[in-house]
């Protein structure tokens, strides 16, 4: 079994698995609490240590992102857009970026069968719910802080537990395919440390 769940990882980058989040009723004290986490425009602030962290993160995940985004600009302003909004949720970005190859496959104008839009795949009713009429899901810090918004929120749900709040995230909670295959991502193609990098 973990032998067809290894290849199925490794095909990843040629599918995409987007799934739907499902509307779930809200009290008024997290729908307030949610839509000012998405409208939070303020400028973004570096989310890095410092500059030598920055830097080590960005050279090496920007190899890893190359064949996927070809744009040498593109992609580090993806990747600096990603661990910003991961590190403004509370979560690790190559968590994120193990979540977005899963989702969309990096395709910015991904639409999946069930009307999921963009990098994470956020359904449009979010945006009646908690965001402003005229959000983007298309846009690209739009699409990313809605999306780890999100998953913010059904990790504080289900009280930490990833495998749930990731099946929440997708519509599949209580189903294990969608969940192990985010965390083969992130953990096979996404993990990252200083001390892994400095034996390379």
């Amino acid at each position: 079994m973990r032998g067809l769940i290894a290849l199925f990882a490794l095909l990843l980058p040629l599918a995409a698995h987007a799934g739907a989040q499902k509307y779930e009723p809200l009290s008024a004290s997290v729908q307030a609490a949610l839509s000012r986490s998405v409208s939070d425009r303020a400028p973004p602030r570096s989310s890095f240590q410092d500059s030598m962290d920055a830097i080590d993160w960005l050279a090496e995940m920007s190899r890893r992102l190359e064949k996927r985004i070809p744009d040498r600009e593109a992609r580090f302003e993806f990747l600096r857009s990603v661990h910003y909004e991961a590190t403004r949720a509370g979560l690790d970005p190559q968590l994120v970026l193990g979540l977005i190859q899963v989702e969309s496959g990096f395709k910015k104008y991904a639409v999946s069968t069930a009307g999921a839009r963009g990098f994470m795949q956020v359904m449009p009713f979010w945006i009646r719910v908690v965001g402003l009429s005229d959000d983007n899901l298309f846009h690209l810090r739009t699409n990313l802080r809605y999306g780890c918004t999100i998953l913010r929120h059904y990790l504080d749900i289900e009280r930490g537990d990833l495998f749930r709040a990731l099946g929440r995230y997708n519509g599949s909670l209580g189903q294990a395919e969608y969940p192990n295959i985010v965390r083969m991502a992130w953990q096979n193609q996404w993990s990252y440390s200083k001390s892994k990098l400095a034996l390379r």
